[in-house]
């Protein structure tokens, strides 16, 4: 009988964290993929929009080059989806090879050998051959493409966080206090009358004081995921440029065809005549000349009321943690305010005394109801609180765009385990707790200064120092241990 009770308010309370936890998991994921298909979208209709409108206004100079723009677009895909790519390294390759292609197809009087191009590189690129359109779109595409990326993997990261925690399992004591909280009064002939109110706080605040530890840092990833959505829908501009892409590629060749005697002149006087081609030239060139007129759907409506929507969802789920013992308790579990003193209070039908517990491991030192070693914190919860840190740190840096490489966020480790019974010890007592048997020793990560990324420099923290962070934290598991 006691051990069927025991079994069954550790399910049933094990059913509700999994339920609030799908909740606040749906809402991530709902927003991530919100983000996510607007933003490949607005990709691919850029790149669509290049491969309708080049081979009939550039003719050979696109039909002979297309590998080069796929290869381009790929890797921007590449780098969103999470591949450890140097975007910046990627955009001035595109715009090496897309000048050696072009130089050659120009100039199609001339043999023109390998590493006579790589000669004509080094001069041409001190011409500006493509105006200030590579150095303008690298500095902004760069920009837009860590915000995006940062942003769409902060709501996985916090999805996942979720999952993991709820999937921590009861300690011993808190099933045993679980037990007395919600089936004691079946035992005492008092099946009707419900917990008090801050009776169950206390209860449900010591099995969840390592997850109250997840606060500070849990908010700080929901106030980052709000400032890069700023950043997105502001000053980044994603809509305008990943959207106008193509259009921006059309405008450097523009200046390329324009430029080309001028360009050609200074790279024979840098690097020699090539030598003549014996194969015919083409006047293909000549028939492709002029200003390019492409046309970009704006879609900035439409991110502007995702990064709302997100933003709204964000700032509602920021004190999850500390807020769902008093959700858990009036959702399912307590009695009205207005039977306080005729409530299930631990021992009888009466009214509660004991104060209420703060949030967090170490304010359960001298919880009543549950026994909580505060000297132990879950692993598994203390390992999701650094990938909660890890997260914000690249948000941090996506905001003054700076790009942090992306680390695996997998770890998982199994809670500890739960226990039993319901003896007139656990029913009819308080615990007893003395506070110069134990000190209130906690091993919260130390709070740091300039949280969130309301600056340029806040959290902005070196990768050497989080991976040494990282390290120190492994480390201390077996200590702790």
């Amino acid at each position: 009988m006691e051990e069927n009770f025991a079994n069954k308010s550790r399910s049933e309370f094990e059913a509700m964290m999994k339920e609030a936890g799908r909740s606040v998991q749906t809402a991530l994921t709902t927003q991530h993929r919100s983000f996510d298909s607007y933003f490949q979208d607005l990709l691919n209709k850029s790149e669509k929009a290049l491969y309708d409108a080049f081979p009939s206004i550039y003719g050979e100079l696109y039909t002979q080059n297309m590998k080069v723009f796929k290869d381009l677009y790929s890797e921007l895909r590449r780098y969103y989806r999470g591949s450890n790519i140097n975007l910046e390294e990627a955009l001035n390759e595109f715009w090496t090879r897309l000048l050696e292609r072009l130089f050659k197809l120009m100039n199609p009087q001339y043999h023109i050998t390998d590493e006579y191009l790589d000669c004509m590189v080094k001069h041409a690129e001190q011409h500006k051959p493509f105006g200030e359109v590579p150095r303008d779109l690298k500095v902004k595409a760069t920009r837009a493409f860590i915000a995006a990326r940062s942003y769409a993997q902060g709501f996985l990261v916090g999805s996942d966080v979720v999952k993991k925690v709820s999937q921590v399992s009861l300690s011993h004591e808190c099933t045993r206090a679980i037990m007395k909280l919600m089936y004691c009064p079946h035992c005492r002939g008092m099946s009707n009358v419900k917990p008090c109110n801050n009776y169950c706080l206390n209860v449900v605040k010591g099995c969840l004081a390592n997850q109250a530890d997840l606060n500070t840092e849990w908010k700080y990833l929901m106030d980052s995921l709000v400032v890069v959505a700023d950043r997105i829908d502001g000053p980044y501009n994603v809509d305008t440029v990943i959207g106008t892409i193509h259009m921006r590629i059309a405008e450097a060749i523009s200046n390329l065809q324009e430029n080309k005697d001028s360009i050609t002149a200074k790279v024979f006087q840098g690097c020699g005549n090539p030598k003549i081609s014996t194969k015919g030239s083409s006047s293909e060139d000549k028939k492709r000349r002029g200003k390019v007129a492409l046309e970009a759907k704006s879609s900035a409506q439409a991110l502007e009321m995702l990064v709302l929507d997100a933003k709204g969802n964000l700032t509602a789920l920021k004190t999850y943690w500390i807020t769902l013992p008093g959700s858990l308790c009036s959702k399912k579990v307590t009695a009205s305010a207005a039977a306080d003193d005729k409530c299930w209070n631990g021992m009888t039908k009466g009214s509660y005394l004991p104060e209420v517990m703060g949030d967090g491991l170490a304010n359960q030192i001298n919880n009543p109801e549950v026994e909580v070693d505060i000297t132990k914190p879950d692993m598994t919860i203390r390992q999701q609180i650094m990938q909660l840190k890890i997260m914000t740190n690249r948000l941090g840096n996506a905001n003054i765009g700076n790009d942090v490489d992306f680390q695996d966020a997998s770890d998982d480790m199994s809670g500890s385990g739960s226990g039993d019974s319901c003896p007139d010890d656990v029913c009819g007592k308080r615990l007893s707790k003395s506070p110069s048997t134990r000190q209130p020793e906690t091993h919260a990560i130390p709070k740091q200064s300039g949280h969130g990324v309301t600056g340029a420099s806040s959290r902005s923290l070196p990768s050497a120092f989080l991976l040494f962070l990282w390290v120190a934290f492994i480390a201390a598991q077996h200590l702790w241990r």
